[in-house]
């Protein structure tokens, strides 16, 4: 291979830089020219390619959000689209691509190699962990330091004024945020799709915090792709509890960016670095992920089609810690 390109895609995710980094220090050191795709697959359909060296990746690693910027592509959904972007690739000389990002972006990759052959490696980049083949994506370990230094604020308001908080957290359809939150943050309660306990039961820890004089009580609440369901939920409990005066705080966007954690920065620096070497093996539509500490490449066919099983071990420390 004498060119590969790297682009990111989806939503940004705190270490998309460092493996970015990663990719094109690789890229260098084996003697491949690193080429840069600017704006996800739209780039790629617009042909926004640049040349890249081991200084246009200088003092990034710490950087939050992504250099080569990122979006959501209706276009590449297209037969057209699809094309026009393999016709851009040919054009530059382009021997393999690494693609950074979630599922929707994985899937993309994952049908441009079926029909076009072009060799392609995935890095997961999300920070809600929701990909099968790797313990932890890309942004979730920052993610979740984010949202636990938040839910510390909120305690101390809390506890200040008798109150019950409903902290919804991102996650799109998993609880992965919500569960390593809720236990980090010591919460009383959290509502996961993976293991929804209902109302009833919500309420009844609720009574057994009124019981042991708890002064507040937070209930870490997954998105799980629906808008304003945690207020629907606050509402309902306040119709049928009403000891504690319940307020409702969304994080939002707050968990997204910021500066990577050291954990995410090593992450990167190890699957930028494993996805070159990877197409350099002459291995392809496959994502590199790390599993029980070490780094191994699974099939995208299999990524993009099997559910991300949460830790049930979790589970169980989460309900005996919120006594």
């Amino acid at each position: 291979m004498k060119k590969i390109a790297v682009f990111t895609s989806g939503g940004d995710a705190p270490g998309m830089n460092a493996a970015i980094r990663a990719v094109v220090r690789a890229c260098v050191y084996y003697g491949v020219t690193p080429v840069g795709i600017f704006q996800g697959y739209d780039g790629m359909i617009r042909g926004e390619f640049q040349e890249m060296n081991s200084r246009s990746v200088s003092n990034i690693i710490q950087q939050g959000g992504t250099i080569l910027k990122s979006a959501r592509s209706e276009a590449f959904r297209t037969e057209a689209g699809r094309e026009m972007a393999f016709n851009n690739l040919y054009r530059h000389g382009i021997d393999g691509l690494v693609a950074i990002g979630g599922n929707g972006t994985l899937t993309g990759a994952h049908e441009f190699h079926k029909k076009y052959k072009i060799p392609v490696v995935g890095i997961p980049a999300t920070i809600d962990n929701d990909l099968d083949g790797t313990d932890f994506t890309l942004g979730y370990d920052t993610a979740t330091n984010a949202v636990v230094s938040a839910i510390d604020v909120i305690r101390d308001t809390a506890s200040s004024h008798n109150r019950l908080f409903f902290i919804e957290v991102m996650g799109r359809y998993s609880g992965f945020i919500a569960l390593r939150s809720a236990i980090a943050a010591g919460a009383e309660a959290m509502l996961i799709p993976e293991d929804d306990i209902g109302l009833d039961k919500l309420i009844a820890v609720l009574e057994r915090g009124m019981q042991n004089n708890k002064s507040s009580i937070l209930v870490i609440v997954a998105e799980a792709g629906k808008s304003g369901r945690t207020f629907q939920i606050a509402e309902e409990v306040n119709r049928r509890f009403s000891y504690y005066e319940a307020k409702v705080t969304i994080l939002g966007h707050l968990q997204r960016g910021g500066s990577p954690t050291c954990f995410d920065r090593v992450l990167a620096s190890r699957l930028g670095v494993a996805a070159i070497e990877t197409l350099l093996a002459g291995k392809t539509d496959v994502m590199v992920g790390r599993t029980a500490r070490k780094v191994k490449a699974t099939p995208l066919s299999k990524i993009i089609k099997q559910e991300k099983e949460i830790d049930k071990e979790l589970l169980r420390v989460a309900e005996i810690l919120a006594i």
